[in-house]
């Protein structure tokens, strides 16, 4: 397959504002801080694995990011309050502006991922959560534990426990009492969705914002490929009982192929060459995903010009 026959890729965003006040670009995401009180969040095409950007961008992987997410918003609203307002072009939503927790609530159901890999290793506590013996991969625990991490500005984010959380100050008593009775929530009703479309929601990850009034809102993304992990439904039991690996849509599939390419995100390796064939794979599962979890089939946005496209929706969205 040539590269110029893949689809375009939208590797960064330089929206023309008005009233623009500061801009701050993510791994993933291009942030968009106007002075009303409102935020614009683009979801580039970027990648991001072990905190790296990896050099290729992955054709249609906003868009599917941004319609998972608004998709999963609108539909989670009576669950936790969020900060979503419209979403006026496939890969833009904006929201009411929010001073971000620096607290990724990580909810985990299944022992899978970095837990799995913490257990591998003899470890039976992370980030303060209990994880009985006698697991195996991909076995569900008794009930949903969260294993918070850091949000960090740069680089790794670190696992915590709740008491570090509140001995460095990170959120008050009340708030960490707040996100852990959201993230539950939405959990809760991740899991009722994804069964519906045949999925297991078996990890993901919540961000919470502080209103100017001090509400806690949700923030982000929500039940993305990039912040969760999914097991197809049908087969999983059979497959555990043969002990095989399960099937996942999720960014795992990601790391595992950096993992067997001699690449963790460490100092000194070298991100392995990602081919035309192999981009258009991960551009097809992230598709897959978009429409088992929300039942629609994928329309692809035009991506003769993503730049041009999203400045014009957000003009005549704004004004």
């Amino acid at each position: 397959m040539s590269i110029d026959m893949l689809p375009h890729a939208l590797m960064r965003s330089d929206l023309r504002l008005r009233d623009l006040e500061a801009v701050y670009r993510g791994k993933v995401r291009d942030v968009y801080h106007l002075r009303d009180g409102r935020t614009i969040l683009v979801a580039t095409d970027r990648i991001s694995a072990f905190d790296v950007v990896l050099p290729r961008g992955i054709p249609h992987k906003g868009q599917v990011l941004t319609q998972v997410s608004w998709h999963m918003l609108e539909t989670t609203r009576h669950t936790a309050p969020n900060w979503a307002i419209a979403s006026p072009d496939p890969c833009v939503v904006v929201g009411h502006r929010a001073t971000t927790v620096k607290v990724e609530m990580v909810v985990r159901g299944y022992l899978s991922g970095h837990a799995w890999r913490q257990y591998r290793e003899g470890h039976r506590v992370l980030c303060g959560a209990e994880m009985p013996d006698g697991l195996r991969e991909s076995d569900p625990f008794p009930q949903p534990i969260i294993t918070p991490s850091t949000k960090a500005d740069e680089g790794h984010d670190e696992d915590i426990a709740p008491q570090a959380i509140l001995e460095r100050g990170l959120c008050t008593p009340e708030e960490w009492a707040t996100m852990s009775r959201y993230a539950l929530a939405l959990f809760a009703e991740g899991t009722r969705i994804a069964n519906e479309r045949g999925l297991i929601l078996v990890d993901t990850k919540y961000e919470f914002g502080r209103l100017p009034n001090g509400d806690i809102i949700l923030i982000d993304e929500i039940h993305t490929p990039d912040s969760s992990r999914y097991f197809y439904r049908d087969g999983y039991a059979e497959r555990q009982d043969r002990g095989e690996p399960q099937q996942q849509l999720s960014k795992e599939f990601v790391r595992q192929w950096l993992m067997s390419n001699g690449f963790m995100g460490q100092e000194g390796q070298a991100v392995p060459d990602m081919t035309d064939d192999y981009v258009k794979s991960v551009s097809d599962r992230y598709i897959e995903l978009y429409e088992r979890i929300t039942g629609r089939g994928f329309v692809p946005a035009d991506t003769s010009d993503i730049a041009a496209r999203i400045q014009a929706a957000l003009e005549g969205y704004l004004g």
